[in-house]
């Protein structure tokens, strides 16, 4: 049995435009100069803290704090108010759903809370579909192993029968410190060159494409 463990923003979803809307508004917020949206997008995937240290690197730990709890608020008010955006990339569910009735299992490693990811998993009805669930509430920042290794656990698996699968470096490293096997996709936020660089094996073009490549893994 193998287990394949999907990033969640840039590679089952594309949120970009909420992520890059809620930073700005959380830097304003906090009267700070909000930073480019391509910064914004290359943060994707890390917690909270550590990517909007990265994104400004001059803010003392109060500024840091008061970013993340108005990001926190703004985009739990977004999602209140229904107007978060964050569509399934093409053939996803497909795949999903491929994968789980073929004997795979799935589970999920993201910066994204535990509500953020299961109010996304919920509104595309893909909830059952994973055996374990891991996020930023609980765990270090990518690229740290952390919620690689409580998803091993808890699937009961073992790391030579994992792969990972994202779209930053940040999950490729974390996959190589976890010696998971390492596939990557190219439409999510880090170029095809930057996931190969960081120690994937593959960089998959669509879903379809991911799908042929794990089968073939497997």
């Amino acid at each position: 049995m193998k287990l394949a463990v999907f990033d969640c923003d840039g590679t089952l979803i594309d949120g970009q435009a909420d992520i890059c809307d809620t930073m700005e508004q959380a830097f304003t917020l906090a009267e700070l100069t909000p930073p480019g949206r391509h910064d914004i997008r290359r943060i994707v995937g890390l917690s909270l803290p550590v990517a909007i240290r990265q994104l400004s690197t001059n803010l003392d730990e109060e500024q840091i704090r008061r970013v993340v709890e108005f990001y926190k608020s703004s985009y739990f008010a977004r999602r209140q108010e229904g107007l978060l955006h964050e569509p399934l990339y093409d053939g996803i569910s497909e795949l999903l759903h491929n994968l789980h009735d073929s004997g795979w299992k799935l589970a999920v490693a993201t910066g994204k809370s535990d509500r953020g990811l299961q109010s996304v998993l919920a509104a595309h009805g893909l909830t059952d579909l994973f055996v374990s669930l891991q996020t930023a509430d609980r765990h270090p920042s990518k690229p740290h192993p952390a919620m690689l290794e409580a998803a091993l656990f808890e699937a009961g698996i073992q790391a030579h029968d994992a792969v990972m699968i994202g779209d930053t470096s940040f999950d490729m490293q974390m996959a190589c410190t976890a010696r998971v096997h390492a596939m990557g996709v190219a439409w999510g936020y880090h170029e095809s060159a930057e996931l190969t660089e960081a120690g994937a094996d593959m960089v998959a073009l669509d879903a379809a494409h991911l799908g042929e490549s794990l089968e073939h893994w497997s």
